[in-house]
């Protein structure tokens, strides 16, 4: 099923005919499959709603650069259309993001929360790395003004690149170059100062060994959301809820209902 959000084409799909809503909201570089196990399980106790985020799945690209709020704004609108407000929400890695900023600015359309592996939150640089970010920028900055000389444009423009790919997260080396202009925009943003306005209830689900979104992260969340709980998953990384999707979901049902 499709519906036309914020100038987007979302690709959604529902599904349990009883029970309060729920949505789903996934991280960067996944889409609706991602839930596909937890999705039909939660089914069985829940209205279930989970899309495919702007240029993920099945849906279509922002029309222009996007931040954390424009993508909240989107499913914001989306849950309007839908008539699935209040609703309680599920979200990984990005779709924490978006959570928090709908928790915290959107109040009215959310019951509670269910974050695992979520982002969003900056840890301060080490000497080491503001170093190599500093030295990223003063190469690309050279390159870029070199690219636009008729005689060494092509050479640069391919150490550009080449400097990117050797700088750069995997998740931003597989995009292309619009669409790394939204992922730059969306890390760019610390969403900690959201935390402390959110009155949601909040379950934090954690992977031990998540090296994406460090287990501080969660940690850090527990401490500053004002009702919130954390629980670790023992010796997994950042796709914990995936890898024991049945623990999960049955974490995340007890605390949902």
């Amino acid at each position: 099923m499709r519906l036309n959000c914020k100038g987007v084409e979302i690709h959604y799909e529902q599904m349990g005919d009883h029970g309060a809503n729920l949505l789903l909201l996934h991280g960067w570089g996944c889409s609706t499959k991602h839930f596909e196990p937890i999705c039909q399980e939660l089914a069985k106790d829940f209205q279930v709603t989970v899309i495919d985020f702007p240029a993920h799945g099945e849906s279509g690209r922002p029309p222009e650069p996007w931040g954390v709020r424009e993508f909240a704004l989107c499913v914001k609108e989306l849950m309007e259309k839908l008539e699935i407000i209040p609703c309680d929400l599920i979200a990984h890695s990005f779709g924490g993001r978006v959570a928090l900023y709908l928790a915290a600015n959107e109040p009215k359309l959310v019951n509670r929360m269910v974050i695992t592996g979520g982002a969003g939150l900056k840890k301060e640089q080490t000497p080491e790395q503001k170093k190599r970010s500093e030295e990223y920028q003063k190469k690309k900055k050279l390159l870029q003004n070199l690219s636009k000389l008729p005689l060494v444009g092509g050479a640069a423009e391919k150490s550009l690149d080449a400097l990117r790919k050797k700088y750069g997260s995997a998740d931003y080396n597989a995009l292309d170059e619009e669409m790394r202009k939204t992922f730059v925009k969306v890390i760019s943003e610390d969403l900690r100062p959201l935390l402390s306005k959110i009155q949601a209830s909040t379950l934090l689900i954690w992977g031990e060994k998540d090296q994406d979104t460090p287990l501080w992260m969660g940690q850090a969340m527990e401490k500053e959301i004002k009702d919130a709980g954390l629980v670790i998953f023992e010796n997994d990384d950042h796709f914990a809820y995936l890898r024991q999707w049945p623990r999960f979901v049955a974490v995340a049902r007890a605390f949902l209902k």
